[in-house]
């Protein structure tokens, strides 16, 4: 689907040969591609449109200013280029594996990092969830909705740079950079690889595919050319620049979201110390607990790490142990919880210091704790986390799950997010399914349909879909597409327009 010419805005673009390997003279002659790449990236509406929509909880819901996916996605951008310097520069055995791998260019990296959240639809997680259902169950789209496929569907074919239907008409290396999960949805169900599988491979219900994915069937010429260029790694594994990003990508979540509920007062010192401290004194008691007991008690102080660390040790043997975690329990007990979350968030210049200095030196830490692999085990990367900093980050990522993401008042909040969209959805729906007055639909929307029919006319072909199913598709994909691209306002804003429950007619602006 994408055009593979001359850029002629630029002179830039080569030709790029499917079966090309990047070894480093190649790399070298490409590094102004990949900055091109780089700031098509950040010059896009779509990249703006990050700056209001939510990351965890949104600035309205909380009240002050927490990270939104913009800033979350700068941070990861800064720590991914920190890491993928430190690799480029490498002259030692890493640096080789990494060089026989493809290399690790910044610039792609930084790209990567940039875009990779693109994708996200209002409302974070809570809208990803809610598209995906209504997808598949509203309009009968088998791969449904999934913010990385997204973000490869935005850079390759919904965002426009120069021409129609190049998308931005960005490198290889930048492409498959951003494949963080490298399979369509239905690799899920026809794999065939062993008991053991990927991250994000696993049907969460057996016949639904993969949770996780990165590019729907209609996008899936732009993701096979984009693989094809690094031969040297294994189909399902990310690229050594997509690995680097995906690292970032977790310390900056487990780091700069603790920042916001931390400031927010969300995470209450004596709830979280009671639950690290009942653990490690306990640990042997709650280690011979049968799972069903655990279950049942999940909300006791002490299991909520024990459930954690069962379920690190069955899903990724490969790198989780008993040990490594009681350590990082103990690590983060003593600097987070009893010395961070101790002394409560004031506001004042003190706070932000030591907030600030607390920060930097968990993310330096972290990104001192990379591993690369060249023969990796099936969950990880050929870029990894040592064994300490892996357990630290997943220690940390339970800490907000158990004590903020799980909360009630957060749910019902969120089960008012799920509405709006939910509302929008149907509004759309029915307004393209008016002969009537479907000519005074939104020109996007229109647009977005439009693209859709021609991506499933040519999916067709292989698929034998009648003309009427063909439309159907397509309205259900350009409405999604069409949601997927609004901010959190604009969503409010034109679902309360189309439900006539808003008399503010000019609210909400032009969608991008």
């Amino acid at each position: 689907m994408t055009a593979m010419s001359m850029d002629g805005a630029d002179g830039l673009r080569r030709v790029r040969k499917v079966a090309e390997t990047l070894d480093e003279s190649q790399r070298l002659e490409r590094g102004p591609e990949y900055r091109v790449d780089l700031e098509r990236i950040r010059f896009s509406p779509y990249f703006s449109r990050m700056s209001a929509v939510t990351q965890v909880i949104s600035q309205s819901g909380a009240g002050l200013a927490v990270h939104n996916r913009l800033t979350h996605t700068v941070k990861v951008t800064a720590v991914a280029r920190a890491i993928a310097v430190s690799l480029a520069a490498d002259t030692g055995e890493r640096g080789q594996v990494v060089a026989r791998l493809g290399g690790c260019d910044p610039v792609v990296v930084q790209a990567a990092a940039s875009a990779h959240d693109l994708g996200h639809p209002p409302f974070g997680h809570l809208g990803e969830q809610t598209l995906d259902r209504l997808a598949r169950d509203r309009f009968g789209l088998e791969e449904g909705f999934e913010g990385n496929a997204q973000s490869f569907r935005i850079l390759t074919r919904l965002d426009e740079y120069d021409r129609a239907g190049a998308g931005l008409n960005l490198t290889a290396a930048v492409r498959a950079a951003v494949l963080k999960y490298p399979w369509d949805r239905a690799e899920g169900d026809r794999w065939s690889g062993g008991a053991e599988r990927p991250r994000g491979l696993t049907p969460r219900v057996p016949g639904e595919g993969a949770p996780k994915f990165s590019a729907y069937t209609l996008d899936l010429d732009d993701f096979e050319e984009a693989r094809a260029a690094y031969p040297a790694i294994a189909a399902r594994q990310q690229t050594v620049e997509c690995s680097v990003m995906d690292i970032a990508d977790d310390i900056a979540y487990s780091l700069h979201d603790l920042d916001d509920f931390y400031r927010a007062s969300l995470l209450g010192h004596a709830a979280v110390s009671t639950e690290f401290r009942t653990w490690r004194a306990e640990r042997v008691a709650l280690s011979q607990l049968p799972a069903a007991t655990l279950a049942a008690t999940s909300r006791a102080p002490g299991r909520g790490l024990e459930a954690l660390r069962r379920r690190l040790l069955a899903k990724d043997a490969w790198i989780a142990q008993d040990d490594a975690f009681g350590d990082s329990v103990a690590r983060i007990q003593e600097d987070v919880v009893d010395g961070l979350l101790a002394v409560p968030f004031d506001g004042s210049l003190d706070a932000d210091r030591a907030l600030a200095v607390f920060m930097s030196g968990w993310v330096s830490r972290l990104q001192r704790s990379i591993i690369v692999m060249e023969e990796p085990p099936i969950r990880s990367g050929h870029v990894s986390l040592d064994t300490a900093a892996w357990h630290d980050v997943a220690v940390l990522k339970f800490l907000q799950e158990r004590f903020v993401l799980h909360r009630p008042d957060l749910a019902v909040y969120q089960r008012g997010q799920a509405s709006v969209i939910e509302r929008l959805v149907e509004a759309l729906a029915a307004w393209l399914d008016d002969p009537r007055d479907v000519h005074r639909a939104p020109r996007r929307l229109l647009d977005l349909v439009g693209l859709a029919e021609l991506d499933y006319r040519e999916a067709a072909i292989g698929l034998d879909l009648s003309r009427d199913r063909v439309h159907a598709l397509a309205i259900g994909r350009g409405v999604i597409d069409y949601i997927a691209s609004l901010t959190d306002a604009q969503a409010r804003a034109l679902a309360g327009l189309v439900s006539g429950s808003s008399e503010r007619l000019w609210d909400g602006g032009q969608v991008l």
